[in-house]
């Protein structure tokens, strides 16, 4: 409890201190560049009201001229995308802003602090203050409902509306950042993120020892979880720029992201439902050239706060991405695992995954592109569910969880009491902008639970899924989607206790959210 009240206060302050920015600056600052005649005169609530208002009516930005446009460096590739719709311009890089491109975000709350008296100070300060609200349901084949003792039952594994036929919050998101402006070439700069999120899909977000008894103790369905909190620090003087970042990030790999915005579709593949969610450590990522980035990582493993001593093991990771001149290919590859030296072994514990992943994105045309995946986790040492003394060991480590522990793997009766838990995983999106706000997505999706430890199943997953993303001007995101999804060898849809027999094969589900910026 001690951590999380000291979690708490560190969020409450640097709240505080981001929303105080604006005045703590010359009270004659006075609105930034751009803002109607008399906009200051106004209430923050008014301001915010003309402005989303605005924002709803957005109906696509003209595009710069290439030499004239100032969210990118002229000696790098032009944005590949368009975002929105996408939710992303340039393909996707994990542990870092993206070197040499404009990463600042912000939506109609700091457009209304911008045109208020104090603008100009809150735009030069670089500090941000956004979020959404993300609201769902889905209509499922599936009846039962999602079994928290079993990590089984319901929608699972797909993600993230897991309980069929519900309405439900997904997250409720608050973010206060400063990012460091990593598009100029002639100074040091700084920047931090805090984010909070609250909702169903903490589920996704959690570390063991982080305010995680609200699952692993009570099995809530809603919870809050500080999914957030770095530093980062940009220098432009290693090779074509350094980016440093350190606390507890989003692990760096991996097309689709915990945070709705960040993604195709409202559900997402079965591919990452089971890899790993985030991390403490400290990432470098260096831009060589304009065609290579490398990264090298120092973690404490996947999912772990770092006073848990049993669990945190120093944990390294390296990656490299190539993007071609014209930027239509783009190859991110990552290393992120054992190494005995450090203190990791690769044997199993929370989440301790050896994660070796490539990721593939191809453009088309300026209408069509394809993003791909594929991966291989394994953990050794993995108690063997289907021998005595491996129950008995993974008891021993994790019997005083209710909820949300890790499983054993099925190894077979003849393979001891441990063996080497494995699954390999492979998705592809392919995506079609039609208009300034709209594109479909296309998603097939292959998950290999080899040995049933990851979803509570030993079966081959397949997985078909179809989603339309449409914005309301640049406010508001309708993402409806289709989906079908086949267990090959077990009826693992369905089936809250995980007997065979008790659930099915098949599930088809329709499911929506809305993401309701603000």
């Amino acid at each position: 409890m001690q951590h999380q009240n000291k979690i708490a206060i560190a969020l409450a302050l640097a709240f505080a201190s981001s929303l105080s920015c604006g005045s703590a600056a010359a009270a004659d600052s006075g609105p930034a560049d751009g803002c109607a005649p008399g906009s200051a005169a106004k209430g923050l609530g008014e301001r915010f009201v003309d402005t989303y208002g605005d924002y709803l009516k957005w109906n696509g930005d003209p595009a710069p001229a290439p030499d004239a446009d100032p969210s990118y460096r002229k000696d790098l590739q032009a944005p590949p995308l368009s975002s929105p719709p996408y939710p992303f311009s340039t393909w996707p890089i994990g542990g870092t802003e993206t070197i040499g491109y404009d990463n600042q975000y912000y939506g109609a709350l700091m457009d209304s602090l911008y045109c208020g008296p104090h603008g100009k100070a809150w735009k030069e300060s670089r500090v941000t203050v956004y979020g959404w609200i993300n609201p769902s349901f889905n209509v499922s084949t599936s009846h039962s409902r999602f079994n928290f003792a079993t990590g089984t039952g319901g929608n699972y594994p797909a993600a993230y509306g897991y309980e069929p036929n519900q309405v439900q919050l997904d997250q409720v998101a608050l973010y206060v950042e400063r990012t460091p402006d990593v598009v100029q070439k002639d100074h040091n700069d700084w920047g931090f993120r805090i984010a909070g999120l609250y909702g169903s899909d903490y589920k996704y977000t959690f570390s063991k020892g982080l305010l995680s008894d609200q699952y692993t103790k009570h099995g809530r369905r809603y919870g809050f979880d500080p999914v957030m909190m770095y530093a980062e620090w940009y220098t432009p003087f290693v090779a074509e720029g350094m980016n440093v970042r350190a606390g507890r990030y989003i692990s760096i790999p991996d097309i689709e992201a915990q945070l709705a915005p960040n993604n195709y579709t409202f559900t997402h593949s079965l591919l990452y439902t089971v890899d790993p969610y985030t991390k403490e450590g400290v990432v470098a990522t260096i831009k060589l050239s304009r065609n290579w980035t490398v990264q090298g990582e120092l973690s404490i493993g996947n999912d772990i706060a770092y006073w848990e001593k049993d669990e945190r093991r120093a944990t390294p990771a390296a990656c490299v991405a190539y993007t071609t001149d014209s930027a239509d290919d783009h190859i991110y590859a990552c290393l992120n695992g054992a190494h005995p030296v450090l203190g990791n072994n690769g044997k199993f514990g929370w989440n301790n995954l050896q994660h070796k992943v490539i990721s593939w994105y191809h453009k088309f045309n300026d209408k069509l592109h394809m993003s791909t995946e594929a991966y291989r986790m394994t953990q050794d040492g993995t108690p063997n569910v289907n021998d005595p003394a491996g129950q008995a060991l993974l008891s021993a480590r994790y019997g005083n969880l209710t909820y949300g522990a890790p499983s054993g793997a099925q190894c077979g009766p003849d393979a001891g009491p441990t063996c080497q838990s494995r699954e390999w995983a492979f998705v592809n999106y392919i995506g079609y902008q039609f208009g300034p706000r709209d594109d479909v997505t296309l998603r097939t999706d292959i998950l290999d639970d080899t040995t049933g430890q990851r979803t509570g199943f030993k079966t081959r997953y397949y997985e078909v899924g179809l989603g339309w993303q449409h914005w309301i001007g640049k406010a508001i995101t309708l993402r409806p989607e289709i989906r079908w999804e086949h267990a090959r060898d077990v009826d693992a849809y369905d089936n809250p206790s995980a007997t065979p027999g008790a659930g099915q094969r098949t599930q088809t589900m329709f499911a929506m959210d809305a993401i309701i910026h603000f």
